[in-house]
């Protein structure tokens, strides 16, 4: 679906393009032919996740929203096939509101796009919704009050794999307490998901070693989603 969508937009900006070079700046469609949106399953899926993002900005159930400068609710193709989840936002997501985005988002980019694969191709959540102060670890109750948000994303999306980075995503995710060192490199099920857990980007920055390791859990997440390595 991905594939097709994205081949129509193609064939839209050459058209528009081509008009341009023949003067052709306006167009006017009738009411009869309107394309209608809500017959769109991305459309749908779409809307459904801005009408759950109103309700977690008004959210209370922790006192993160009192410290928090931007609600960081996640971002990406709707209709992604794979989905990264991770533990929460740290201090350049807070200010930008949005996932992934200081230098573990810049590593974790880099990875998506050696999978053949781009940001806006997949779609980039995390447990929490806000950043705990001064990046500390998320707390029980503020995990408990933020996951029922993220599994309602997942309901949404429906992704064929999820990627755990990190600790704490995966041990809410798949209810185990073994390290990441012993979960990762193989998939779990999260109802009927494959789940691949690995290693944080941020854990990356300071273990480098551990990127080999990454790399062939992104290896076997690209042969689930039949993606060339």
């Amino acid at each position: 679906m991905q594939k097709e969508l994205n081949d129509t937009v193609k064939k839209i900006k050459l058209l528009i393009e081509t008009d341009k070079n023949l003067g052709i700046e306006e167009y006017f469609l009738s009411n009869k032919n309107k394309f209608n949106n809500s017959d769109n399953p991305v459309f749908k899926k779409q809307e459904r996740l801005d009408g759950l993002r109103k309700i977690v900005l008004s959210c209370k159930k922790c006192k993160l929203y009192r410290t928090r400068t931007n609600l960081v609710f996640g971002e990406g193709n709707p209709d992604a096939d794979l989905m990264f989840v991770g533990e929460a936002p740290g201090r350049n997501e807070d200010i930008q509101g949005r996932p992934f985005v200081g230098r573990a988002g810049k590593l974790l980019s880099r990875i998506i796009n050696a999978m053949n694969l781009k940001r806006s191709d997949v779609y980039i959540a995390n447990i929490l919704k806000d950043r705990p102060p001064n990046n500390r670890n998320p707390e029980e109750e503020e995990i408990q009050a933020c996951t029922a948000y993220l599994i309602e994303q997942i309901e949404i999306i429906e992704p064929k794999v999820i990627c755990a980075l990190g600790s704490f995503a995966t041990k809410e995710l798949l209810k185990k307490d073994e390290p990441i060192s012993k979960l990762r490199g193989k998939f779990y099920n999260y109802k009927n998901i494959k789940l691949m857990p690995t290693y944080h980007p941020a854990y990356l920055l300071r273990n480098p070693q551990g990127k080999k390791l990454v790399w062939e859990d992104m290896k076997e997440i690209m042969r689930e989603l039949k993606n060339e390595v």
